[in-house]
């Protein structure tokens, strides 16, 4: 079975690598940025270079869903580089070239603030995509970078699906329906993502769990089972947003980069800002089968499941990674 996870941010390791093996991953959306400049996002490819070297048996770099299927037929887990914010690029969109050559293949247009694209979902007031924003969506179709709007706000995440002409994603989220945190996506948007062909990547971070921490396999499927009544199994998969072995203080990083004096707890307790437990059913890469028979569990047949686990992902990758003229 092809298994795709649509978005990681571990503390990379041998450890993790191996566990992507035993949990048979065929490729991993890894961050490489959050509120990165371009120089640091750079330094971040040239520490995924190390590691490729290092665990050459067990990673490959993958620039196209042909290298995703080649690191499946040599069994080895491909790594697909993103970014959650845009900073990478600057204020220069000219970068943006220049990163898809760098292998970035996926990035969102905003974190949880306002950028220079498009409103994060923390902040008051979302006008939707600025005028840079509309001209980044034009230059990301045209190089085939998936567009993200996992922490973007509502109109922005609509401007998105509206301007694009590739079918955008969500990589990692929940329905608000199911679990109204504020990261998760209302019915309007998830309704209009699958009516144009875009992808919603399940999160396994307890933030966006029903029950947080001690939500169950069976609860969560059944959410999924009820995503697709509502929008069609086919746009569906697996963003799990694990951060494995990451110490507490990646968060602060993660929420508050270099916009603000204070620490930002954003989702969460402010009394416990760093990583919650995740849930039983979910602590590695190893628990990747078990979500397979999750599913099976609460009645998707194994065309739906192959689907949800990894081949939905790999044809949407199929059809964004051609772009298309400018």
């Amino acid at each position: 079975m092809i298994r795709i996870d649509a978005l990681q941010y571990a503390n990379w390791s041998e450890t993790v690598f191996r566990q992507m093996r035993e949990g048979g991953l065929t490729a991993v959306h890894v961050t490489i940025a959050y509120h990165e400049t371009f120089r640091e996002t750079v330094l971040q490819m040239e520490a995924w270079n190390r590691r490729f070297a290092a665990h050459s048996n067990l990673i490959t770099h993958a620039y196209t869903t042909a290298d995703i299927r080649a690191a499946e037929a040599s069994g080895k887990t491909a790594i697909l580089y993103g970014a959650q914010n845009p900073s990478p690029m600057e204020d220069d969109i000219d970068l943006l070239e220049i990163l898809h050559r760098l292998g970035l293949r996926v990035m969102q247009l905003s974190y949880n603030n306002q950028s220079l694209l498009a409103t994060g979902c923390y902040e008051d007031y979302d006008p939707g995509l600025t005028r840079m924003g509309r001209e980044v969506v034009a230059e990301m179709n045209r190089l085939g970078m998936v567009i993200d709007m996992s922490h973007s706000a509502e109109r922005s995440t609509l401007d998105a699906i509206e301007q694009s002409r590739q079918p955008i994603a969500i990589t990692h989220a929940n329905p608000d329906w199911w679990h109204p945190a504020r990261r998760n996506k209302s019915d309007t948007v998830l309704k209009a993502l699958s009516e144009t062909g875009g992808m919603l990547g399940f999160s396994l971070y307890p933030h966006h769990l029903k029950d947080g921490s001690e939500c169950t396999l069976e609860n969560f499927c059944r959410m999924v089972a009820e995503a697709a009544e509502r929008y069609g199994a086919a746009h569906l998969g697996i963003g799990s947003d694990l951060c494995q072995d990451q110490p507490d203080s990646v968060v602060v990083w993660m929420r508050s980069g270099r916009w603000t004096k204070d620490v930002d707890y954003g989702e969460g307790s402010a009394a416990n800002p760093g990583f919650p437990p995740q849930p039983a059913f979910f602590h590695d890469n190893r628990d990747f089968p078990g979500l397979a028979r999750g599913l099976a569990a609460v009645g998707f047949d194994k065309s739906e499941i192959a689907g949800i686990m990894g081949t939905n992902w790999l044809s949407y990758f199929d059809r964004v990674f051609d772009g298309c003229d400018g």
